[in-house]
């Protein structure tokens, strides 16, 4: 279960940090930031898509929308999403729960400098009921992310 491995993945990396389950969905950004208190912008929305032959994850502020011409300036490539199935074969999450947290085998994530603008991000934590709070810098490190410009 995509929940468990990201519990695995904590315990490993992060042990002080807790993942909160809601009762309510937080599979949009709007519902999450309902669930958790916090601005829309405050929860780090992550896309997989594919630039060429390589899938990737972005992490975004919630509202941003990537550029495209930013996107295939710094990847060399048009950004392609991917469906929900080959998302889940990809990350083992569910859309509405995809993180850079607890994946199958590594997957490149980049950090869009949306997210700098605040102390503390929520990302989902593999459910569409979860997340974990955390600071930007401590989520491109403990993900081995690079910060990329790619949002409007």
């Amino acid at each position: 279960m995509s929940l468990d491995s990201v519990r695995e993945y904590f315990a490993a990396h992060a042990p002080d940090a807790a993942i909160l389950v809601t009762e309510a969905s937080s599979a949009t950004v709007e519902l999450a930031a309902q669930a958790h208190g916090v601005d829309a912008d405050q929860i780090a929305k992550t896309i997989c898509l594919r630039a060429g032959d390589t899938i990737l994850l972005v992490v975004t502020a919630g509202t941003k929308r990537l550029d495209n011409r930013k996107f295939r300036d710094r990847f060399s490539a048009k950004p392609r999403m991917l469906s929900a199935d080959e998302v889940v074969a990809a990350t083992s999450h569910p859309i509405g729960g995809v993180c850079p947290f607890g994946l199958p085998s590594p997957l490149p994530v980049y950090c869009d400098i949306s997210l700098k603008a605040y102390a503390e991000v929520v990302p989902a934590a593999g459910a569409t009921n979860a997340a974990v709070r955390i600071a930007p810098d401590r989520l491109v490190e403990l993900t081995g992310a690079e910060w990329v410009d790619v949002c409007q």
